[in-house]
């Protein structure tokens, strides 16, 4: 219950980046906030998860390392973004008052932060669970700080590129519950693809409702370079209907039972019933329905996949 709590805190989030929260704060509470801590919270939370779903032995070193050290990964990366976008988040409503543009913290200051928590979260995957998990989790800063960030400005196709490492942390969980170096089974791979393509969905819907705020920045987030156009909305049905079979792959492999199967399709068939919502009546307070109901998918989700009933 507490890590399903913890998955849905974004959504208030959400709603106070849009409205904007006051900049006064502390240098401490500024260190926090560049780590943009409920999103590394998700993070944990589908590693640990997924760790559950495909590990034979549980082992509470492993499940510890797991969670610090996705943290750190991720908080960095998410550091790392926010140093890289100090200007453009000038810009933006929803995030004009984060630590870098406010000048709350200085490029020194956040790159020293922001390198000490990449490397040791790295280490610490790497020594305490296995050396693949480490290397995805310094692949998954790399590719968020210098693939995924850069293409914000220059295609749609970067939601494309930023959905692999929004997707690894599904992936270094399940490498984590393995021996020796680590190795990626195909379920593994399987859990992998299903928290992938449930983001378009999710962050397209964000997109949606933000759009005005990230074209001020001049980010192309929305799948569309016209932004809300017809395009857009296809795109989000679209995939919306593929997420459903694309998450009963684990019972079509018979990884689970069919009690799994049957919460994994309901889950389906209420997304795609929302994002046919938005697509009949596209609106900003229906993307905002798609964007809750997005959310609360994974976790509903994720946790069936792992009792395999």
């Amino acid at each position: 219950m507490a890590y399903f709590i913890t998955f849905v805190a974004p959504l208030n989030t959400a709603e106070k980046d849009i409205k904007t929260e006051l900049a006064d704060y502390s240098k401490f509470q500024a260190f926090v906030k560049l780590t943009k801590y409920r999103l590394a919270a998700l993070v944990v939370f589908s590693a640990v998860v997924t760790y559950f779903t495909v590990a034979e032995n549980i082992s509470a070193k492993q499940i510890i390392a797991l969670s610090v050290g996705g943290f750190m990964v991720t908080a960095a990366a998410n550091g790392f973004n926010q140093v890289i976008e100090k200007d453009l988040d000038k810009l933006m409503d929803r995030t004009k008052n984060r630590p870098m543009p406010t000048n709350k913290l200085s490029n020194v200051e956040s790159l020293l932060f922001c390198s000490i928590f990449g490397i040791g979260g790295t280490v610490m995957l790497w020594v305490y669970t296995n050396p693949l998990s480490g290397i995805l989790g310094f692949i998954s800063i790399v590719l968020y700080a210098l693939a995924y960030t850069p293409l914000k400005r220059i295609t749609p196709f970067s939601v494309f590129v930023g959905a692999f490492p929004g997707a690894l942390p599904t992936l270094i969980g399940a490498v984590a519950a393995t021996e020796g170096f680590g190795n990626i089974s195909f379920f593994a791979f399987l859990l992998f693809i299903i928290q992938f393509f449930w983001q378009f969905p999710h962050f397209w819907s964000l997109a949606w409702f933000n759009h005005d705020d990230y074209q001020k920045a001049g980010f192309l987030m929305l799948p569309s370079s016209g932004g809300r156009d017809n395009v857009s909305k296809n795109q989000i049905l679209v995939y919306s209907i593929f997420l459903t079979p694309i998450s009963l792959l684990p019972y079509a492999f018979n990884y689970v039972g069919w009690l799994t199967a049957l919460v994994v399709f309901v889950c389906g068939i209420t997304l795609v019933i929302q994002a046919y919502n938005f697509y009949r009546i596209t609106t900003i307070e229906s993307a905002k329905k798609l964007f809750v109901v997005a959310i609360i998918y994974l976790p509903v989700v994720q946790l069936a996949l792992m009792t395999k009933a």
